[in-house]
């Protein structure tokens, strides 16, 4: 189902889907995706932003378990992996104030466990994602989830390329001499 907003006409896509469809339309994004581009899994009351580049759909379920499925799917890809970001009010949010945020936390902890992730303040986290909305695509799916600052954000990031790699490519471009003509092309 389809839902038309003041977003939508601003130029950002809001979608209410099954829990189906959104595994469906991840599947499909997914491909097309890579380093730079962000999948965020969102608590109820994330909104919907008007920035083009700023998809977001609705998930009906409950969080934990749209987070282990993008999981599931990023690394099923082989060409992305994640940069994992929460933010850093989660760990300040008491109990007394979001019944269920102790049991959350944990359960994120283990679903995150082996990756490395960035604990920045929410601001922040956002201020990045608006940064890559405005040349790179961002998929946000809204989940059931009702407690304060338990999205989770995935920055794609190349799975067969990596930061030392980049180092040396860059190195060895720094010390060869410059060509005038473009590659292929012969001095005659």
């Amino acid at each position: 189902m389809v839902m038309k907003s003041a977003a939508e006409d601003a130029g950002a896509s809001l979608r209410t889907s099954s829990l189906l469809d959104w595994e469906h339309i991840l599947h499909e994004r997914l491909p097309h995706y890579g380093h730079r581009n962000w999948l965020v899994v969102a608590d109820s009351a994330y909104p919907a932003q008007s920035r083009d580049g700023i998809e977001t759909i609705v998930a009906r379920a409950e969080q934990t378990v749209v987070v282990k499925k993008v999981l599931g799917m990023i690394r099923a890809s082989g060409h992305v992996k994640p940069i994992v970001y929460t933010d850093q009010e989660l760990k300040f949010v008491p109990e007394q104030d979001a019944p269920g945020i102790s049991a959350y936390r944990e359960r994120l902890a283990s679903l995150l466990d082996g990756f490395e992730v960035s604990v920045l303040p929410h601001e922040e986290i956002i201020a990045k994602l608006d940064r890559a909305g405005q040349t790179f695509r961002v998929l946000v799916v809204k989940t059931n989830m009702k407690i304060p600052y338990s999205s989770v954000f995935f920055e794609l990031d190349c799975a067969y390329w990596n930061a030392d790699a980049e180092g040396r490519l860059r190195l060895a471009r720094k010390h060869e001499p410059r060509k005038t003509s473009g590659v292929g092309s012969r001095r005659r």
